[in-house]
């Protein structure tokens, strides 16, 4: 694949990212963009290694490797790198429904099993799905695609996150009448509001919902299935239902001083800044605002990073990032074979902007927060927290954090972002259908399939497998889809 010896002559190169001075003066995204004949001679390192671990997408020692919905990384690199931009376009749609999302968020457990990374830097596989899913709307390419003729069958998806428009999209294309249902009043879930506009622009997720749209699927906002619209009605008036809620209940901290004003959870505070921009470019004052703060956000996830460049566009006084967890190490450790996910040390671009403007990056590990300190005025002014050191592990047992004594801090902090994780789906949506739930409180459904306790009624995505990547709730989603088709139809053609 690509060009036999590519690897051997070509270093890994990607596009660089927009000033971090420049960018976090806007909400734009910091991308930018590679030359033709730059992505031709990425291509072209993509090696002919026989057995190519980049597109598996299986489980390693209990760790994902490669793509989960299965990208034919080897003919789209070829096709690239051959200049046969149409034919690279054709092969990726077969197989990812949104490779505008995954190739701006997803983090590319791709290149962590390229086979070229044993040794040598990967193929910079996520920027050439970006590359090509752009030339193919520029070039006319992405266009509607209608289904040959309609089934008849009226399917219900609740949520319009990944999982719920990979499957609605797929739904469609089968030929089922399919109706989004989404609480929120804009259509997207976690790509709109739970994602900042920098990373994705909404106007690349609003240009996916035409298109959708356009093709049949029929968006319903504002309704919250449970509270708004009753479940026994959607039970009565679709022939199939798939849950696609997301696991939304936040990890919290219960610790002294949590009811203090100025503590928000990550996901309210990300929903609220993307609000404000899309409602009133950032002129509404009743959001949450970090403007003259000092923030700190606890968590170092992806959320974590996305609430750290937040707050530095929203203009606070100062960022402080806490993880309870050690610092990664530089390199694989043994434990971390290829191919699985390298889990390695990382500089995001949330950090690289606090570096920037404050002279150091702003992540302190294996940091505990013990409580929380107010003002008068019953707002938080400042957190207590203390190093741990992560002991356990043996014998079967968890490793636990212990409090190391003499290292106790103070840390000032007018606004506090928990971004620690969820913990499963809300009750709202789950409890009126009455399917069963596993022990992570999750939509219980047999090993590797999506069909609930309920007849008729499906999950996928983080309300099915708890909380994961965008690229893992399109493989879920296109499952549900695959597997309520068969369930209506008797049969399926779908991938």
């Amino acid at each position: 694949m690509g060009k036999p010896t590519g690897f051997m002559e070509y270093e890994r190169k990607v596009p660089e990212n927009r000033s971090p001075e420049e960018r976090i003066r806007d909400w734009n995204e910091f991308r930018l963009d590679f030359s033709e004949e730059r992505l031709r001679t990425q291509g072209a390192r993509c090696m002919d290694c026989g057995t190519p671990f980049c597109h598996t997408g299986m489980m390693v020692a209990g760790m994902a490797s490669g793509c989960p919905i299965n990208n034919l990384i080897p003919e789209w690199n070829d096709l690239v790198y051959r200049g046969l931009w149409k034919e690279a376009y054709l092969r990726l749609k077969k197989t990812n429904n949104f490779p505008e999302f995954t190739g701006r968020v997803c983090p590319a457990p791709c290149e962590g099993s390229c086979t070229l990374g044993l040794n040598e830097l990967p193929v910079t596989i996520k920027n050439i799905e970006y590359a090509i899913i752009e030339k193919a709307y520029e070039e006319g390419w992405a266009m509607p695609e209608l289904p040959a003729g309609r089934t008849g069958k009226r399917v219900a998806v609740v949520g319009s996150g990944p999982a719920g428009l990979a499957c609605a999209d797929q739904l469609n294309h089968a030929g089922h009448e399919v109706t989004v249902f989404e609480r929120a009043d804009r259509v997207g879930g976690l790509l709109m509001y739970g994602i900042p506009n920098m990373k994705l622009d909404k106007k690349v997720v609003n240009r996916r919902l035409d298109l959708m749209a356009e093709e049949g699927v029929e968006f319903i906002t504002n309704t919250e299935v449970g509270k708004d619209y009753p479940a026994e009605r959607l039970l009565r008036e679709f022939d199939a239902v798939v849950l696609c809620g997301g696991a939304t209940k936040p990890r919290d901290l219960p610790i002294e001083g949590r009811d203090l004003q100025g503590i928000h959870f990550a996901m309210d505070f990300l929903r609220s800044s993307s609000k404000r921009l899309l409602d009133t470019n950032h002129r509404n004052e009743n959001a949450i605002s970090a403007k003259g703060l000092d923030v700190v956000v606890i968590g170092g996830g992806d959320t974590g990073t996305d609430c750290v460049a937040t707050a530095i566009r929203q203009g606070c006084r100062s960022l402080t990032q806490l993880e309870i967890l050690p610092k990664p190490p530089a390199s694989r450790q043994p434990d971390n074979p290829w191919p699985q996910w390298p889990k390695t040390f990382r500089v995001d671009y949330g950090q690289e902007e606090a570096t920037i403007l404050y002279g150091k990056h702003p992540c302190q590990f294996s940091i505990m927060t013990t409580k929380f300190v107010g003002d008068e005025n019953g707002r938080v002014r400042e957190l207590h927290t203390v190093q741990v050191e992560w002991v356990g592990g043996n014998n079967g047992t968890r490793p636990h954090p212990v409090a190391i004594p003499g290292t106790e801090k103070i840390v000032p902090g007018q606004l506090v972002l928990l971004a620690m994780g969820f913990l499963g789906p809300e009750d709202t949506l789950l409890d009126p259908i009455g399917v069963e739930r596993d022990n992570r409180s999750n939509v219980k459904t047999p090993s590797g399939r999506f069909a609930t306790s309920v007849e008729g009624v499906f999950a996928a995505g983080d309300m099915h497998r708890g909380q994961s990547l965008v690229v893992w709730a399109i493989h879920e989603g296109r499952g549900a889809a695959r597997e309520c088709d068969r369930y209506l139809m008797g049969t399926t053609n779908l991938p």
